[in-house]
């Protein structure tokens, strides 16, 4: 085990020490001390969020302590190639900006299955609601708190339960307190902080390698091939195209924990800016999270473990005071991810299950304290799952993460696809796909990781026929079921706003700068 905390030294226990203060002060002064309106809303911000503070938290929530790792991991074993899902994902967030968020905000909603309620009813609102709430408390927070406390335990070489304990308490109070604005403040600061000690890991390789030219000549060819061909059994090219995007669509437009941010937009313009920024920082993932690893192959080849090569870097090549320094961003990725995922729970379960069924007539107080206790219950629920989970031997969970992800998808990218694109969307069909389509996706899921069929075939490939197979049933219910419901089905009106000038020449050279990146290294 890698113990980086046996290498500190005093000016690196200052530096922690030095986080912790502002981190904390940041958190109390929106929470307590920064005035309130009268009725606040702290799941959605008061709308207060403009496109910085948008951008930065939503990549907060999808840098995690996996992505740290298994990035780095990746670009050891294979090179660039795992940045198609980081690069790729400018089309869905592009799909988000221009075809979802108009409608979310137009709709005036809290939560997605809100937004569902209004197309088609409370059933299919309930449905998907507690669909996101055990999606959420088990895929985003208590797996995320598992990999973050591998994390934590191999920089401070202490036990998994007290990592783990470490990181939910600090994001329960910080998300208990202050919600979702008190999150996307201290995410501005950790983002800010991630992008300098990260760029500084890749900077201090680079020259310890002796430069980018050096770094290309000392490693295969085919390191720097976004696309490797189809016989490659990780990363074939045509499964990213075909399978990437059911994802994609799921994970930028359909995800409560992602799109929450841009819910809390302040307007439709700052939304859609927040979505081109954080276009532009996936795009920084490759530098700052890939070629490390990359770095690491050439310095140490021979590593027994790929997934150590982050922190193999940081303990050889950071001198006094920034070890003490990465430590802190990397808490603060951990930290901002768990805070992320349980607002996202409390906003879901306090705006869909108990203002709708158990307290329609709810005070603002009573809503508020209801969300901050069910922070601290799914905090106490996801400590005892990712403990359980790490209790499980001989199961490579963390590599496998992607591919639960790649099952769970399909059913989320049709519902909201369909009934965002298509007016004659039958109820029944979507209730349909989220109950026993979900049910078909995790049951193939299962046999798939116990080898008994298509064993052989990438995942990515099983999540497009899924996806496929999935349309057909909606399209082919919904023209059969054409004629029944109908009162409660209607596209929801959303004003159609002019894009902005600002808009589209971010978009614009975002996508031009992604067509140029692809041609680079294709």
């Amino acid at each position: 085990m890698i113990n980086v905390l046996s290498s500190l030294r005093s000016l690196d226990f200052v530096i922690i020490a030095i986080y912790l203060i502002v981190l904390v002060g940041i958190g109390y002064w929106v929470s307590f001390v920064k005035k309130k309106k009268e009725n606040e809303n702290i799941f959605l911000a008061e709308h207060s969020l403009t496109w910085p503070s948008i951008g930065l938290n939503m990549w907060g929530t999808n840098v995690g302590p996996s992505m740290l790792l298994a990035s780095a991991s990746a670009g050891y074993t294979t090179g660039i190639v795992a940045g198609n899902f980081a690069w790729y994902a400018f089309i869905f967030i592009l799909m988000l900006a221009v075809i979802f968020a108009p409608r979310y905000l137009g709709a005036k909603v809290s939560t997605l299955p809100e937004y569902m309620g209004k197309r088609f009813g409370q059933s299919t609102r309930h449905l998907l609601a507690w669909y996101t709430l055990i999606t959420i408390l088990i895929s985003w927070l208590s797996l995320g708190l598992f990999a973050g406390g591998i994390m934590v335990e191999q920089l401070l070489g202490i036990p998994m339960w007290s990592s783990i304990l470490i990181m939910v308490v600090l994001a329960t109070v910080l998300t208990a307190a202050g919600g979702l604005k008190a999150i996307a403040y201290t995410s501005v600061f950790q983002m800010i902080l991630l992008i300098v000690v990260s760029l500084t890991l890749t900077l201090i390789g680079l020259e310890r390698i002796g430069g980018a030219s050096a770094l290309f000549h000392h490693t295969p060819a085919n390191y720097w091939d976004m696309f490797l061909p189809n016989s490659n059994k990780d990363f074939p090219w045509l499964a990213i195209i075909l399978g990437y995007p059911v994802m994609g669509i799921w994970f930028w437009c359909t995800e409560q924990s992602m799109v929450q941010s841009v819910l809390g937009a302040k307007n439709l313009k700052q939304g859609q800016l927040g979505a081109s920024f954080i276009g532009w920082l996936k795009i920084l993932d490759v530098p700052l999270f890939i070629i490390p690893g990359i770095i690491c192959f050439v310095l140490f080849p021979h590593l027994s473990n790929p997934d150590t090569a982050y922190l193999v870097l940081i303990t050889n090549l950071f001198p006094m005071g920034m070890k003490g320094l990465i430590i802190v961003v990397l808490l603060a990725a951990l930290i901002g991810n768990v805070g992320s995922s349980l607002n996202s729970v409390s906003t879901v379960y306090t705006m869909d299950i108990y203002l709708k069924k158990h307290n329609p007539n709810a005070t603002n107080a009573e809503i508020i304290k209801t969300g901050r206790w069910v922070t601290v219950v799914s905090a106490i629920v996801a400590v005892a799952i990712a403990l359980a989970i790490d209790n499980i031997k001989g199961l490579n969970l963390f590599n496998i993460f992607q591919s639960v992800l790649g099952f769970l998808a399909p059913p989320m990218s049709v519902t909201f696809l369909f009934s965002v694109l298509w007016k004659n969307t039958s109820r029944k069909a979507i209730n349909w796909v989220l109950s026993a389509g979900t049910f078909l996706c995790l049951a193939v899921g299962i046999l798939f990781y116990d080898k008994l069929i298509f064993k052989d075939l990438h995942f990515l490939y099983l999540s497009f026929f899924l996806f496929i197979l999935l349309s057909l049933f909606v399209v082919v219910y919904s023209l059969l079921d054409r004629y029944s419901n109908r009162e409660e089905e209607n596209m929801l009106k959303y004003e159609h706003i002019k894009v902005s000038r600002t808009v589209k020449i971010s978009w614009g050279l975002l996508c031009v700068t992604m067509v140029i990146l692809y041609v680079i290294f294709r």
